[in-house]
């Protein structure tokens, strides 16, 4: 059975994408000056080797990127999903494993950052409610940078089902809120773990909520009332790495 295909856009993720053996690229539309970059990055392994390669100029390739108010850099590609990961089956016999969940965060920017932040910090995986994930968007996919390549996303039909059945599995579910009475720093990141983010506007829904465990924070300026979704994420990975590092990897 056929998947269904999608474009994408941009000079990384089209690199990544041809550099990841569990994709399978379709078409790639690139100018000269991207065939050479692809060449340049990739000398000892042709990554265009048994595609289909059609060669245009920027202004034809503006019609995969205008509307979406993105560049394309002279790289698209038409990609097919991969294959899907699930949670249940992952999650046997590992432990230590940390997962970001985002809890009705729908913004496709947010959500490709969060991605890109998470790869780069080396978390097992990002838990996202289905009909909530932008699995086709070139904004997404841009704003990943790539890191889409090299992260599992676990896509399910219901975070707070998904939420128990991690918590009967021994994981701690701690939900990031301004609010949080303890400081992310205080907490010992030990074992498995869960990361809930909430929505851009709203935060955690009140329901949601129930599911957690703990409420933690990020300590900032009492000036300044909130930080972005993607860079409070990013933060929070980069400590718990380096955690994990210190603590496992000596």
């Amino acid at each position: 059975m056929n998947k269904s295909s999608f474009f994408i856009v941009g000079k990384h993720p089209v690199i990544e994408a041809l550099k990841n053996p569990k994709r399978k690229v379709l078409r790639i539309f690139l100018t000269e000056e991207a065939k050479k970059t692809i060449h340049r990055v990739s000398s000892r392994k042709n990554l265009l080797k048994d595609l289909k390669v059609f060669f245009k100029t920027k202004k034809e390739l503006d019609k995969y990127s205008t509307k979406d108010g993105i560049l394309h850099q002279g790289f698209v590609a038409e990609i097919e999903h991969l294959d899907e990961v699930f949670l249940k089956e992952f999650i046997k016999n590992k432990n230590n494993l940390n997962f970001v969940c985002l809890d009705e965060v729908t913004d496709a920017r947010n959500i490709g950052s969060i991605i890109r932040s998470a790869a780069s910090f080396n978390l097992d995986g990002l838990i996202v409610k289905d009909r909530h994930f932008p699995s086709e968007s070139k904004l997404m996919y841009k704003s990943s940078s790539g890191a889409i390549e090299h992260l599992n996303i676990f896509k399910v039909s219901n975070i707070n089902t998904t939420l128990k059945y991690l918590r009967d599995k021994n994981f701690w579910v701690y939900g990031f809120d301004s609010e949080g009475k303890k400081d992310f720093f205080e907490v010992d990141w030990k074992g498995n773990n869960i990361l809930l983010f909430g929505s851009e506007g709203y935060g955690i829904s009140k329901h949601t909520l129930n599911y957690t465990d703990y409420l933690v924070k990020i300590k900032i300026n009492d000036k300044i009332e909130s930080l972005n979704i993607s860079n409070s994420s990013a933060i929070v990975f980069h400590h718990i790495d380096r955690y994990k590092t210190k603590n496992f990897l000596k």
